[in-house]
């Protein structure tokens, strides 16, 4: 592992597959000038619409996300995180939310289906039942050991409020936990950026979380600020709410550092 620089992408996507990969794009390519190595799309990068439109349209998403990441990252020659997009699962009635990681030369890395998914009703009348269209999961996400990058961990949205998944990447030897998310704005206020540092506190891990941000259609509005933290819990970059991505160094010397002066994960009784 060497120091590289990281890019997390905020994104306001659409109900509209190829503008939002046109949008996608254009995001990758500034991130790239900019000397990311590393580039990280958020949940939903590609659709975000009802989710009837979703489902009507889930195969062709899943078909044309997965040829853009492997277009993209072969075009910017950098290692491309897709942070959640639908794949029909075998019987077709739902989905699974899918992030997959993709290699320079094209090639899959790794892959995980969302397992937490969001069924919750918020004080401020929106309603969320991510379980009507999506199929959880059911494995715990594996880490991809890069030489390049360390050993990277990823989850999705949701999951960040289940610190046990990210004990079991750290405990894997996770050094970069990923959490790309279209987190809501009623909640995204008062938890995200709290909730991002204590995983990467609990785990002396850095945290790459690109976002959703703003109106995608009706009453749906995302939190944004995709953020990158290191493993101290200091956010190195911000995106607010309508800035194009966060982006930071990882730094392999901050990472030992860190788990020198605090060695946590060395001290767990109950593993």
């Amino acid at each position: 592992m060497k120091p590289y620089l990281a890019a997390a992408l905020q994104m306001t996507s659409k109900p509209n597959l190829m503008e939002n990969l046109l949008e996608a794009e254009e995001r990758i390519d500034l991130a790239v000038r900019r000397g990311a190595e590393l580039v990280c799309l958020p949940e939903n990068f590609s659709f975000m619409g009802l989710e009837e439109e979703k489902m009507a349209q889930a195969a062709a998403i899943a078909e044309k996300s997965e040829q853009f990441l492997r277009t993209m990252a072969q075009r910017y020659q950098v290692t491309l995180l897709g942070g959640g997009f639908p794949v029909p699962t075998a019987s077709g009635d739902k989905v699974c939310n899918t992030a997959l990681l993709i290699a320079p030369n094209g090639e899959e890395l790794t892959r995980y289906h969302k397992v937490h998914l969001f069924d919750v009703d918020l004080p401020d009348g929106n309603t969320y039942c991510e379980s009507s269209t999506v199929m959880a999961g059911n494995e715990l996400p594996k880490i991809y050991a890069s030489e390049t990058f360390g050993n990277l961990g990823l989850s999705v949205c949701y999951d960040v409020r289940f610190p046990e998944l990210y004990r079991h990447l750290s405990k894997a030897g996770a050094d970069v936990l990923f959490v790309p998310a279209a987190f809501t704005a009623y909640t995204g206020k008062d938890h995200w950026q709290v909730l991002l540092q204590a995983r990467a506190i609990e785990n002396t891990c850095y945290v790459i979380a690109p976002a959703q941000a703003g109106n995608h259609y009706g009453l749906r509005h995302t939190h944004g600020h995709a953020m990158i933290i290191d493993p101290w819990g200091t956010v190195l970059s911000d995106a607010g709410s309508d800035q194009e991505m966060a982006i930071a160094e990882i730094n392999p010397d901050c990472l030992h550092q860190v788990r020198r002066q605090m060695p946590s994960l060395q001290h767990r009784i109950f593993v």
